[in-house]
């Protein structure tokens, strides 16, 4: 039985179980048409802009490397933080999003590391999760981390040279 995947945020992105569809979602002011990610819901946050109806809108789902780095730090929560849990460093990538003008930062997923990143490169977002045993911390029997689910988050993967211009 699959595991249940609880979003570490609700409404930041899909979560429809399939990677093909998988999108961060983000919101576009219907006046002056930025886009913002983590997404608004109250006031267009252009400092020039009066606009205040915002629209629901799926993000691109591929990127170019902006920057990436190493954590080799203890990630506070929603991530992993029991000492007795063993965790794992782990790879942040910058994206930049050409169509919406704006960088996203997510984790590298699992076993992309910095060497197997270049800025400029292409990268996808894909399904991810942030492992069992956190986020979930209102101990209700909800299916969540501490109930044996998993924290639903998204990473960057590299896109195949020969597939760079494939789906945007």
């Amino acid at each position: 039985m699959p595991r249940k995947r609880i979003p570490v945020v609700a409404g930041w992105f899909t979560e429809n179980g399939s990677g093909d569809d998988f999108r961060l979602l983000g919101t576009r002011c219907s006046l002056c048409s930025s886009v913002f990610f983590p997404r608004e819901e109250s006031f267009c946050r252009n400092p020039s802009c009066t606009g205040g109806e915002l629209a629901e809108v799926p993000l691109s789902r591929r990127g170019t490397v902006w920057s990436y780095t190493d954590g080799r730090y203890r990630p506070p929560h929603p991530y992993p933080s029991d000492p007795d849990v063993p965790w794992e460093p782990y790879t942040l990538v910058a994206v930049e999003l050409a169509a919406e003008r704006m960088v996203v930062l997510g984790q590298a997923a699992p076993g992309v590391g910095v060497a197997d990143l270049a800025v400029g490169m292409t990268v996808e977002v894909v399904p991810g999760e942030l492992g069992s045993g956190c986020a979930d911390d209102d101990g209700a029997d909800d299916g969540g981390a501490d109930d044996g689910g998993a924290t639903a988050t998204w990473h960057w993967r590299p896109v195949a040279a020969d597939d760079v211009d494939g789906a945007a």
